[in-house]
């Protein structure tokens, strides 16, 4: 089994920055991805950034000159940096490992509003 804990969603301003945090503890397999889904009220979930065990990186178009995904081992954690927020990126953001077997957290409300 791998546990994954989000923190750091909340309340910004639109054109402000947030930074999402995800702790990941188990049964990590040598090789992982793990990735940063977004899910708007009434639209289906939709990867926003993810990161492999060996450093690469993949984004969703529209978020690929503003957010920055990271991680750190030791211990494991992914991170996103996500700057010039807009309104329509308000959603349930959720952490995600994918290996053999497929784990989620439990999600961090992000909101985009003035």
């Amino acid at each position: 089994q791998v546990q994954l804990v989000e923190s750091g969603g909340g309340l910004v301003q639109p054109g402000g920055f947030l930074q999402l945090s995800c702790i990941v503890s188990g049964n990590i397999e040598r090789r992982y991805i793990l990735g940063w889904f977004r899910q708007a009220p009434g639209k289906q979930r939709e990867l926003v950034a993810d990161i492999s065990n060996s450093g690469i990186t993949s984004y969703m178009d529209s978020v690929k000159d503003r957010f920055t995904i990271a991680r750190n081992t030791h211990p494991n954690t992914v991170s996103v940096h996500m700057t010039d927020l807009k309104p329509e990126y308000t959603s349930v953001y959720y952490c995600n490992y994918r290996a053999s077997t497929n784990y989620w957290g439990q999600g961090t409300r992000v909101t985009v509003s003035s």
